[in-house]
């Protein structure tokens, strides 16, 4: 069986790891984006550069149109999707509950929750031969982020509740579901909420002494989606160090 994959959020740090490390596995990628073209295009060009076969698809996968739209464009294109990493996510500045307003709230929520049950409904429904997702989510959701990113940490407790609850509701399906928990990881996101090197400021306090690698990430995700993991579900892989 053609094994096709689409990562979301592909085009830059945990993302466009997972999409090479994939391709070079034999999987069709789909590299989604929602608005960095060049960096995606990028990524495709790396992966048929070794070989591989990859798109780039622009979608927003918090909206239905778009999503519906990505994945038929992926049924056109590289056919029916087996496998799915939920990664598209954002940060936000860092900052207390005192100061946030409800669109920042409603942002986070819908970026990084509404996609992942956007792109799971619409992928079990293509996985009739059963499948494979790994949603990413974050050690935050164990942490809690006070005082930084409250709103990011609640998101992703939403996606360790989603990944528990959707791998019993496909479980019949042979459909599984699991997560990867990244901690502190070096990719570009630190500067979306206003310290770039936030890595560097706490990697005392993990037990390894050191941030991950993007390349970390996506060897666990690519494990979980592979036949090794064929009787691993709702299970939970923490890849922060020992923190």
């Amino acid at each position: 069986m053609n094994r096709i994959v689409l990562v979301t959020g592909g085009s830059r740090g945990i993302g466009a790891a997972t999409s090479k490390f994939l391709a070079k596995q034999n999987y069709a990628v789909c590299v989604n984006y929602r608005s960095n073209e060049i960096e995606a295009n990028k990524v495709v060009a790396e992966i048929e550069k070794e070989g591989g076969i990859a798109i780039a698809v622009q979608a927003d996968v918090s909206k239905d149109k778009d999503v519906i739209r990505l994945f038929n464009t992926i049924d056109d294109s590289l056919g029916k999707v087996t496998h799915l990493v939920n990664n598209a996510g954002i940060l936000l500045p860092q900052m207390t509950i005192a100061d946030m307003s409800e669109d920042r709230i409603n942002q986070i929520l819908s970026t990084n929750v509404t996609s992942y049950f956007l792109c799971c409904r619409e992928a079990i429904n293509r996985m009739d031969n059963g499948g494979a997702i790994v949603n990413v989510s974050s050690a935050a959701s164990r942490l809690g982020s006070p005082s930084e990113y409250l709103d990011y940490a609640a998101s992703k407790g939403a996606i360790d509740t989603l990944t528990i609850g959707l791998s019993l509701e496909v479980a019949n399906k042979n459909i599984r579901v699991n997560c990867v928990r990244p901690g502190f990881i070096y990719t570009d996101m630190h500067a979306d909420g206003g310290e770039p090197e936030r890595v560097e400021r706490v990697k005392d306090l993990i037990p390894l002494q050191r941030g991950g690698k993007p390349e970390e990430v996506a060897a666990s995700i690519a494990f979980l989606l592979s036949n090794e993991a064929s009787f691993i579900t709702g299970t939970f892989v923490d890849i922060a160090g020992g923190k």
